[in-house]
């Protein structure tokens, strides 16, 4: 497709993206104390509700990259925007826990058919081998999830309540998302670069794919791990340090403009190097911030910073370095099956990392954050290798 008519697509995925992670992966941080302090149901009970959710998502997206192979992404991601409407809706209307774990349930599916591996494999079936600045151009978009939805999400609940909220996100869902989705995405057969993916059966890995397969899934573990704990224990790690919550809260801020000006500055390589480099480059930066942090170095503000523009361009890798792998023909299917792994990793790291602060404090987890980025380390360097 030309150049120039990506732009509504990728603006109009970039929308979907920021409300689909707002109202789903984000939407706790901002609901679980008001609907804890409403109801009474305990709060472990009530975040628990973010990895259940992760976890259908990731036994689901095998299938979802599978239909996107098949069908394109429009449908699955007009799909997601019906899903997560209908188990917002489910959450806003629940009377007891379990009513309110049955929502996430349903928006968990919903996650798998919509957050970046379904708009990646879209993307990837819409553009094929020439998607690479497309991705990197949707996480610019997916960047601004937490800060468009955090205020957003503060300023219903002060005014209308967390019940009300969800609905308000469900309106948003129906009225915004599935509009640009049907409207705005092409379908599979607008495409004139990969007119006939969807007809193609998915051939069997080779021996040597097999290795690289396995060892990107390996980096995806460790790294969608590493990003869990730190997104929900950062502020926990920091007081551990002795950092006062003032301070870390706004030590945490500077994580979201380092991802961004690190994505810009991929944009700005303009796809020069292979994406396996960025991913090299990614692992360094995360390995490095997390390394000085755990070392107790009077340097927060600078580690963050590292950390943070690495895993800005860890999401850039995370949807090149298949494509780049495997090429487009078996791309969407693959980022469907690479998903799982990752996906069950970011729901049970942050109740392993609980228990961690619990019993062994915040030092043990720190130095268990820094094991699982030199691990990923090695993997990265594995991968390159076998390639």
């Amino acid at each position: 497709m030309d150049r120039a008519r990506r732009w509504p697509v990728i603006s109009a995925l970039g929308v979907v993206q920021i409300f689909t992670w707002g109202s789903s992966f984000y939407l706790l941080a901002v609901l679980a104390d008001p609907v804890a302090k409403e109801t009474g149901w305990p709060l472990t009970g009530i975040v628990g509700g973010l990895s259940l959710g992760l976890l259908v998502a990731a036994f689901a997206s095998p299938q979802v990259g599978a239909s996107i192979h098949r069908y394109g992404g429009r449908p699955v991601l007009g799909l997601a925007a019906v899903l997560l409407a209908l188990g917002l809706i489910v959450l806003g209307l629940a009377p007891s826990l379990p009513v309110f774990l049955v929502g996430w349930l349903v928006i968990g599916l919903g996650m798998g058919c919509g957050l970046y591996d379904p708009a990646y494999a879209t993307l990837g079936r819409l553009y094929g081998a020439d998607a690479r600045p497309a991705i990197t151009a949707l996480t610019l978009w997916g960047g601004f999830a937490s800060t468009v939805c955090w205020p957003l999400s503060v300023h219903l609940v002060a005014h209308i309540g967390w019940r009300a909220t969800c609905f308000a996100y469900a309106g948003l869902h129906l009225g915004v998302t599935l509009p640009l989705v049907l409207l705005l995405i092409p379908s599979a057969s607008a495409s004139p670069t990969t007119p006939d993916i969807g007809r193609r059966a998915v051939t069997p890995l080779a021996a040597q794919e097999r290795r690289l397969f396995l060892l990107f899934a390996g980096v995806l573990v460790l790294g969608g791990a590493s990003m869990a704990l730190v997104s929900v224990h950062l502020l926990t790690l920091l007081q551990g340090r002795g950092v006062p919550l003032a301070s870390a809260v706004s030590y945490g801020a500077v994580i979201g403009p380092a991802q961004v000006a690190a994505r810009l500055m991929e944009m700005a390589g303009k796809g020069r190097y292979h994406p396996l480099w960025t991913l090299t480059a990614a692992t360094y930066l995360i390995a490095l911030g997390l390394g000085l942090l755990a070392a107790g170095l009077p340097v927060v503000g600078l580690a963050l910073v590292l950390y943070g523009g690495g895993n800005g361009i860890y999401s850039i890798a995370r949807g090149t370095v298949p494509l780049a792998l495997f090429g487009p023909v078996r791309y969407p299917a693959l980022v469907g099956r690479l998903a799982r792994p990752g996906l069950i990793a970011q729901a049970l790291a942050p109740p392993l990392g609980a228990f961690v602060l619990s019993h062994g404090g915040a030092g043990v987890l720190w130095i268990m954050l820094a094991l699982l980025a030199l691990a990923n380390l090695g993997l990265v360097g594995a991968l390159r290798r076998t390639r």
